[in-house]
């Protein structure tokens, strides 16, 4: 049921978390602890750890005292280097790390609002929008064609009222990841997908193609295989689908607020042409 249209946390709030860091327990190590020092400058037990935490999962899961010397040595070969610099920081290094320091700290934002996000009303509430308490619930098979115009959805629409196989279409025009399937989407259920989409859906009866639809992926042309009734999950099946579903919307509302609050002033406006981006060479800026 992978598909661009489903629900997943926004891949901005994805690359934020990835950057966060673990809960610590009380009782750890002291992470300021030096465990070398070069030229006077520390390199500590917190260093390693964090650096640690970025490694790739075939490495981080090596043995402690494999991965310790290693990379307290790749540290202090670092520090060297940087040494080496004579305290020059050119401007993209700055500028990289202006960045790193936003993602980190806004990561630590998500990650607070995240953790105080669930209640059990909450928690109830979701359950009870998604599965509208209901003895049973509807669940759809459906595939579609994504494109990036009205006009190319509806030169496929007419193509499908002619008779055209709604499978041949998708993979040989489908922009999006389900096209090689030939559209599937698989089953799924209320909640799942955008909201354009899933109105369309619901609209429709098994073996209709709908009319072109647009969402912020482009524009789809739907072909709705199968509806079949499911008794609705126990509270316990779903809980961590709500929990994640809850804390999602929770991170969602904080940012729109924050946003609506601030001063934002985009001083360039309409002035820049974003193609500047193609002309800047980070290798020629001091």
């Amino acid at each position: 049921m992978h598909d661009r249209l489903k629900k997943p946390l926004a891949a901005a709030l994805l690359a934020v978390m990835a950057l966060v860091p673990a809960a610590h327990a009380e009782d750890q190590p002291d992470l300021g602890q030096v465990v070398a020092t070069v030229n006077g400058t520390d390199i500590t037990l917190g260093h390693i750890a964090v650096a640690k935490s970025t490694l790739p999962d075939q490495y981080r899961n090596l043995p402690a005292e494999v991965l310790f010397p290693g990379i307290l040595d790749q540290l202090i070969q670092q520090t060297t280097l940087m040494q080496s610099m004579n305290g020059e920081r050119p401007a993209r290094v700055q500028l990289a790390l202006d960045n790193e320091m936003r993602s980190l700290m806004a990561g630590e934002a998500v990650e607070n609002v995240m953790a105080n996000a669930v209640t059990p009303d909450l928690l109830e509430e979701a359950y009870e929008e998604v599965y509208g308490g209901d003895e049973e619930t509807k669940e759809y098979n459906a595939a579609h064609i994504l494109v990036e115009t009205q006009e190319e959805a509806q030169a496929i629409k007419a193509e499908l009222d002619d008779g055209a196989d709604f499978a041949v279409l998708a993979k040989e025009k489908s922009t999006g990841p389900s096209g090689p399937r030939g559209g599937d989407l698989g089953w799924f259920g209320k909640g799942m997908m955008v909201p354009a989409f899933e109105l369309a859906v619901l609209e429709m009866e098994e073996g209709a193609v709908s009319e072109p639809v647009e969402t912020r992926f482009g524009w789809h042309v739907i072909l709705l295989k199968e509806i079949r009734t499911k008794a609705a999950p126990v509270m316990e099946e779903v809980r961590e689908e709500l929990e994640q579903k809850i804390r999602t919307d929770a991170v969602t509302a904080h940012i729109e607020q924050l946003v609506t609050d601030a001063d934002i002033d985009r001083t360039v406006g309409d002035e820049i042409d974003p193609t500047v981006l193609d002309q800047i060479d980070l290798t020629k800026t001091e």
